[in-house]
């Protein structure tokens, strides 16, 4: 056996040694590394690996009407969750809780089981009562925890519906509650604690708590006691009528600002699940499509205007009743026809071979161009979703048939805020406006206005003199002609009647209408525009008879609302048969119930609302001049209150 040398033993130390300190220094620098460069990071995950969170939502914005009104909040409805692994009796714990949240034990139990940090259990106790939830919280339940939250509150039902729209677990689904999630849902929070490896809360732990974000407040166009108005009488609507559906817009016309949107049938956004998909998933005064029939004619009118191509006031036309094109005869809905007649009065009379002779003027090139000026064939671009485009006839397959009936509101087909904001434009001294809902942004703790949203012009369509002679001819429809009914006393309303044939498996239907009339006042100087559509109503199938009377009780209403003051000056409405004759309307403030009974005559009929025995207020406003037999509507309450 070879001998090793104390050189060579002294060298193999020296090297073992070495390697020691090489290791030694390499664990030192990978401990520095550990703790100074990375401590913090791994102490943090370390951390997170024992921390447990409840979450809870932060306050989703308000969202209130244009006066600060609010139209939808939220209201305190705490969520139940578990931490499974702190559940030890989960049978126990089930058949506590399943009779408090409506669920079945083993549903509750296979939520326990779930190998997750916590979870809630739904449905039963996701944004429970107060109550209930202070219930639960008495049970002392280990792993069981009662979270803050919120639920969405509608304190006007169904109002405003389909401009709101309806939230879910995740946020908006539809209406403004979709469109602007993003700045009203805010940010949730959390509590959390420190939990050791079997899920136990540990002792003396501290808790951390990250504050939720409320959502911004939406303030909306929107009018609270005008949608009240166009609420109430769709609803009249429907019951005198029983349509299929029911649409109204009310409109500043000089902003594009909606004052009040409705349409029937409607839902309750915080009970949506009752109402048909279709009702609430449809905003129908954006998303329905139709011929819009005469109201169309407005267009045409405007256009032949701009253009010089008529003289409404010394230019004649004679209409036998009828009027061939291309080998069709196109009817007027007059049997017979209007025979000699100025232009104005083929306004006024709604004659239908009187605007085809406007658009054969005007030519397909040209009335196509002002069409499409007005904003008809694509989205008006409303902040709200589901607007539809219409359509239009393309410029190759427009022949002198199809110029014909489009120049009276017929081939085409049009949305109802297509509608309104191109009859806005005609009369406001030619402006086309984008149509919104929303008008700023606001924030919840110091109301602080973030954002203002400002009218949007799009494009300029026609002269503010020609925009004048449409307000004229329009003014002329409803003190002498078809929209007579929309006639109000004081106010200088100007309008458009529109009847027209639906299209019932490709064919027009001769017992299926769409009715509608669009009015304005004051004439001169519009402050509001009014947009009424009822869909196949029962009886009675002519604008003027059915939607014109609804505009004028809207108007009615709304005009003194908006601080509209009656004038004497307007044009003398002419009576024709059936037009049912003005009667001054009585000053019914201050008196009491027994004695409105014994004042009132027959001339009109009375609605009551309110609690008390004094009349507050009422609309009309006395000295107004209405139909005989119309409703006044008395506010009731006690003497001196409100």
């Amino acid at each position: 056996m070879k001998k090793i040398s104390q050189v060579t033993v002294r060298r193999r130390l020296f090297i073992v040694l070495v390697g020691v300190v090489i290791a030694f220094c390499a664990l030192l620098v990978r401990l520095g590394y550990v703790q100074l460069w990375i401590g913090g990071e791994l102490s943090a995950k370390a951390e997170d690996s024992w921390r447990r969170q409840i979450p809870f939502e932060g306050k989703r914005g308000e969202i209130v009407d244009r006066n600060g009104t609010k139209l939808a909040y939220d209201i305190s409805s705490p969520t139940v969750y578990a931490v499974p692994v702190q559940v030890k009796d989960k049978a126990g714990t089930a058949a506590k809780l399943a009779p408090l949240l409506g669920m079945t034990q083993e549903k509750l139990v296979e939520l326990m089981s779930k190998k997750t940090r916590e979870v809630a259990l739904r449905p039963g106790g996701r944004k429970i009562t107060t109550e209930l939830g202070r219930q639960i919280q008495a049970l002392n339940l280990p792993g069981i925890f009662v979270a803050e939250d919120s639920k969405r509150y509608y304190p006007y039902g169904v109002m405003a519906s389909n401009i709101l729209g309806i939230t879910g677990y995740d946020g908006g689904l539809t209406g403004v509650e979709s469109k602007y999630d993003e700045l009203l849902k805010g940010m949730r929070g959390s509590i959390s604690y420190l939990t050791d490896a079997a899920g136990n809360a540990m002792p003396d732990s501290s808790e951390k708590y990250q504050a939720p974000r409320d959502g911004l407040t939406l303030k909306l166009t929107i009018d609270q006691p005008i949608q009240s108005m166009v609420e109430r009488e769709l609803d009249q609507a429907m019951l005198k009528y029983q349509p299929n559906s029911a649409i109204a817009i009310a409109m500043d016309p000089n902003t594009g600002e909606i004052l009040g949107m409705a349409s029937r049938p409607t839902f309750q956004p915080d009970k949506y699940q009752e109402a048909k998909p279709e009702v609430y998933n449809r905003n129908l005064p954006i998303w329905m499509t139709y011929e819009p029939g005469s109201t169309f004619k407005i267009i045409t009118l405007s256009a032949a205007l701009e253009e010089g191509k008529v003289d409404l006031k010394n230019e004649h036309f004679y209409d036998p009743g009828y009027i061939e094109v291309a080998g069709a005869k196109l009817r007027c809905w007059k049997r017979g026809g209007h025979g000699s007649q100025s232009f104005l009065e083929v306004v006024e009379n709604s004659c239908n071979p009187g605007f085809v002779t406007l658009g054969q003027r005007l030519g397909k090139e040209k009335l196509f161009e002002y069409i499409e000026d007005f904003g008809f064939g694509k989205k008006t671009g409303i902040d709200l979703g589901g607007e539809e485009n219409g359509i239009l006839f393309k410029l190759s397959q427009v022949g002198p048939v199809e110029l014909a009936t489009t120049s009276f509101g017929q081939g085409v087909s049009v949305t109802p805020i297509q509608q309104v904001a191109a009859v806005a434009a005609a009369i406001n001294g030619g402006k086309l406006y984008k149509p919104h809902v929303a008008k700023e942004w606001i924030h919840p703790e110091t109301g602080m206005v973030m954002e203002e949203m400002q009218p949007e012009l799009v494009r300029q369509v026609i002269s503010p003199e020609t925009s004048k002679k449409v307000r004229e001819a329009l003014e002329s429809v409803v003190a002498q002609g078809t929209g007579g009914k929309a006639f109000l006393d004081g106010y200088r309303v100007g309008g458009k009647t529109g009847t027209a044939q639906k299209v019932v498996n490709g064919r027009y239907s001769p017992n299926e209408h769409i009715v509608s009339f669009i009015g304005f006042a004051p004439a001169d100087d519009p402050k509001l525009v009014v947009y009424v559509a009822i869909d196949n109503p029962m009886g009675i199938q002519f604008g003027g008879q059915v939607a014109a009377p609804i505009v004028r009780d809207i108007m009615a209403d709304a005009l003194p609302h908006l601080g509209v003051e009656p004038r004497k000056e307007q044009i003398a409405k002419e009576y024709k048969y059936p037009d049912v004759p003005l009667v001054t309307v009585p000053n019914l403030v201050g008196k009491t119930v027994s004695d409105l009974y014994e004042d009132m005559n027959m001339n009109f009929q009375l609605s009551a609302s309110g609690k008390g025995q004094t009349v507050l207020r009422q609309a009309p406003a006395a000295g107004a001049r209405v139909e005989k037999g119309s409703v006044i509507r008395i506010y009731l309450g006690a003497e001196g209150g409100d």
